[in-house]
């Protein structure tokens, strides 16, 4: 199987998917029942809690999560409806979603296997930057932001479960790195618009790495804002041999309110959050 572009290769995703030979990623029906009911606008602490047990790994994770040292309070929480009491059911939302992305980076092809690890592992890193750079930024929620950092690359995981039969790809590293990387945005579009999830959270898969990316004038920051400017300041720390990029050019740079004579990572107060999300999430 050859294929000589990039649209070439998007044409068959989509052929697949209509075949229903390729699954798109879709969230644990856990996930799924908290978000619809707390949207719903009528939930109550037991309902939720029930529904949050019926998974025995979400709830013990999110009880460990709620006391963390991001939201761990005086007292010890010790069951799902107390966390729920405490943190409201916004941040619970959030936090069972992102205890269930966890679940999607799994690959039973031991050959790709590394690839969802280490874009778990770089989900992570964006995701708790994500995190402490929103807590400056007073109109976004830090934890939605957290949750936007870990599906910035969302995309690629049906590119790699389709390319398990694709040798020319499979076996070839180099060729493999490339189509993630050109591909993952416009096929993260395609998942983001079969999930539940807010307009300003969609549009943070498919437009983290268009670097042409503008709000508008006048409008604030957004989560792609902070997730691009996390996800930059990744790429800095790790890498030496990238084309430089202009920092004041940026408008996610700019609508953040970073200096670009400072080391971002650097800011009283961002390392320590970081650490703090970080943590959480591993």
């Amino acid at each position: 199987m050859q294929f000589k572009t990039v649209n070439d290769f998007l044409a068959h995703i989509q052929k697949e998917i209509k075949s229903n030979r390729l699954v798109l990623p879709s969230l644990p029906d856990v996930a799924i029942k908290v978000r619809e009911t707390i949207n719903n606008g009528k939930a109550t602490a037991p309902e939720l809690a029930a529904i949050i047990s019926t998974d025995a790994v979400i709830a013990a994770r999110l009880i460990q999560i709620a006391n963390s040292p991001l939201y761990s309070g005086t007292t010890e929480i010790k069951s799902i409806e107390l966390a729920i009491s405490r943190l409201g059911n916004n941040t619970i939302r959030t936090l069972v979603t992102t205890i269930a992305m966890r679940q999607l980076y799994t690959l039973k092809s031991k050959k790709l296997e590394q690839y969802f690890k280490n874009i778990w592992q770089e989900s992570v890193e964006v995701a708790s930057t994500s995190r402490a750079f929103a807590t400056f930024t007073p109109h976004l929620n830090a934890d939605e932001a957290m949750l936007a950092g870990l599906i910035h690359q969302i995309g690629k995981l049906p590119i790699l479960v389709l390319v398990e039969n694709i040798p020319e790809f499979r076996d070839n590293p180099v060729r493999l790195e490339k189509l993630l990387e050109k591909t993952h945005a416009p096929v993260a579009k395609i998942i983001m618009e079969s999930w539940n999830f807010p307009d300003d959270l969609k549009l943070v898969a498919s437009e983290y790495c268009n670097m042409d990316y503008d709000s508008g004038a006048n409008q604030p920051s957004t989560y792609v804002d902070v997730v691009q400017v996390a996800y930059l300041q990744g790429l800095k720390k790790s890498a030496t041999d990238l084309n430089p990029i202009d920092w004041d050019k940026l408008s996610s740079f700019n609508k953040l309110g970073f200096s670009s004579d400072i080391e971002v990572l650097e800011i009283k107060g961002i390392p320590e959050k970081i650490k703090a999300a970080k943590e959480s999430l591993l």
